[in-house]
């Protein structure tokens, strides 16, 4: 038990090592001028000291602090290790009153997600209820040899394709069409941020290589962060975000061919921290080509959504790339008929002609030999474009809820419909 009698307030130091529990920055580590702490001889984790006040605040927030959650690697602030020390001291002025100093140790200096976690620290100290806390927040980033330790346990965790683990909960739908300009993009947008809003944990990746269009959809303009070679992917109205538009830059061509398309796949899929979503969608270049050959070879338990318009030009081409299932492990969930009608005045207008998702439905069930619905048929409207070219799902309040909308409906029923359906 270490002792300091001359000390004015107690203070618990964290170990940002590993812990007893594998996991960095465990509780077994945490000292302070009346106790000595050791997870591996306490049932609980933590040896109690009832005499000393500070000292029971600052063991109560940190267990209070094991809730709050980092948002970008899905995991405990005390679990990673960034809770350096607590320091718990009386108020001079204020009875039953305490100033609470919370030491927090960021992955990256500069962390664009920092005032998020502040925040919850600031919430988790302030709503302590057998006191009244002041909580005082002091920011810094970890040493590099702690950085460099969390990081090689992360990547420990993920040497591999995570989303082909046995038991695996994510369900992983690509989004497919036969050809361009059918609004495949902005139907992947608008089902991601559906769930997102619906409260499941979502991420995407922009496979279309060549024309990739979600950062400007989700209005991202940033890079994700780079955490020791490790990416934190950017999150965007609720979405985890994963594109190379973000690193080429919107002008830039990218000519690439097939290995080098699967690898960046392979990347986007290992070395980017998603954590453990429950859905994660693939907006796929249109057609055939190398991009979803990779997809198939590298997430067989992807389900494919096929998206055509209603004009026979575009169900044809469609119907091919729902085919690849003939081919490759991948089953086809659905299709949707996007740009069906556009109402004006009360009444419904065919602009692109009429039935091309029901053929596509039709023809894929019949060359399957299971049942392939047609789960959607959206309208067009001009609002859509506006929108979602504003950066913002056209599917969400600008507060990012769900909107009122018939659309955001038809799209809430489309995303219920797909993590309903089995695999």
């Amino acid at each position: 038990m270490a002792h300091t009698p001359t000390s004015q307030h107690a203070t618990h130091s964290i170990n940002g090592a590993a812990g007893t529990n594998g996991t960095a920055g465990g509780t077994a580590g945490i000292t302070s001028n009346t106790v000595s702490v050791d997870s591996a001889d306490n049932t609980d984790g933590l040896a109690h000291a009832p005499n000393s006040q500070p000292n029971a605040i600052e063991i109560a927030i940190y267990h209070r602090l094991s809730k709050v959650i980092d948002p970008e690697l899905g995991r405990s602030i005390t679990d990673l290790g960034m809770i350096a020390a607590i320091e718990a001291t009386p108020h001079d002025a204020l009875p039953a009153t305490y100033d609470v100093i919370v030491h927090v140790e960021l992955t990256v200096a500069g962390c664009p997600l920092s005032k998020t976690i502040t925040n919850q620290i600031n919430e988790a100290v302030a709503t302590y209820p057998d006191a009244t806390l002041i909580p005082h927040i002091e920011v810094s980033a970890m040493s590099q040899d702690k950085l460099a330790s969390l990081v090689a346990q992360l990547k420990a965790e993920r040497r591999q394709n995570p989303f082909t683990k046995p038991g695996i909960k994510t369900r992983i739908f690509a989004i497919a069409s036969g050809k361009g300009g059918v609004g495949k993009s902005s139907v992947t947008a608008n089902l991601a941020a559906t769930f997102a809003a619906l409260g499941y944990d979502t991420a995407a990746i922009d496979a279309d290589i060549y024309g990739f269009s979600l950062p400007r959809l989700f209005g991202v303009h940033t890079q994700p962060t780079n955490l020791n070679g490790m990416l934190m992917p950017v999150v965007s109205w609720g979405v985890k975000l994963m594109s190379i538009g973000m690193f080429a830059g919107s002008e830039r061509a990218i000519l690439w061919r097939g290995p080098r398309l699967q690898r960046s796949l392979e990347q986007f899929l290992s070395d980017v921290w998603w954590g453990s979503p429950d859905v994660l969608l693939l907006d796929m270049a249109p057609g055939t080509g190398d991009m979803a050959i990779s997809v198939a070879q590298t997430l067989p338990n992807a389900e494919l959504v096929v998206v055509t318009t209603p004009q026979p030009s575009a169900s044809e081409i469609a119907v091919r790339s729902g085919l690849v299932a003939l081919q490759v492990p991948m089953k086809v969930r659905g299709v949707v008929e996007n740009m069906s009608y556009f109402e004006h005045k009360g009444e419904r207008l065919e602009i692109f002609g009429h039935g091309g998702g029901q053929r596509v439905s039709e023809q894929l069930t019949h060359a399957l030999g299971y049942d392939v619905p047609l789960l959607a048929q959206l309208p067009l409207e001009p609002e859509i474009r506006e929108i979602d070219d504003s950066g913002r799902p056209a599917v969400l309040t600008p507060s990012g809820e769900l909107s009122g909308t018939p659309l955001a409906a038809q799209f809430t029923t489309l995303a219920q419909s797909l993590m309903s359906s089995t695999k």
